[in-house]
């Protein structure tokens, strides 16, 4: 993962070994955003290892993490209020205010340089779009509409009928 690359993942274990190769990354700052720390698995003792060899590797190492509901946390996650309370100089956790909880694409940035992002699929997931072309049939619009509804469904995260 030291040179850009683009993988695409669709089920949870994909998003999570994309998640341990981020870990594995040299970095100094990791920026993680998540509705609620759920998907993130932060009561994993493997993953919580792997947090703590990221922010052991280097006293300079930040860990920031934003949530929009933090009970999950504090409720479900005493691993990782563990690894706060041995790393609160290294690790800040906040929580979004209320005009952006409609954002749900967890995502983590190593360095501006890195990031794994997990888009909400399961919103389009078995739906179907529709997109209205304002122009007769067979013209220019009616034909490019045409070849991008055929490749649109693949590049939509849940792969909706289009």
């Amino acid at each position: 993962m030291d040179e850009a690359s683009y993988e695409r993942f669709d089920s949870a274990e994909g998003f999570q070994a994309a998640v341990e190769r981020l870990l594995g990354q040299p970095g100094r700052e990791l920026r993680v955003f998540d509705p609620d720390g759920a998907a993130l698995r932060l009561n994993d003792s493997s993953r919580v290892g792997s947090l703590e060899r990221f922010l052991a590797a280097s006293r300079t190492r930040r860990l920031y993490l934003v949530l929009h509901d933090t009970d999950h946390l504090t409720r479900h996650c005493p691993r990782m209020l563990g690894l706060l309370a041995r790393y609160s100089h290294a690790i800040q956790i906040h929580r979004t205010h209320e005009h952006i909880r409609e954002i749900h694409d967890a995502f983590l940035v190593l360095d501006s340089q890195h990031y794994v992002r997990r888009p909400v699929a399961s919103f389009y997931r078995g739906k179907t779009i529709r997109l209205l072309v304002g122009t007769a049939a067979g013209g220019s619009y009616d034909v490019i509409a045409r070849v991008v509804a055929r490749h649109l469904g693949k590049h939509v995260p849940g792969n909706p009928t289009v």
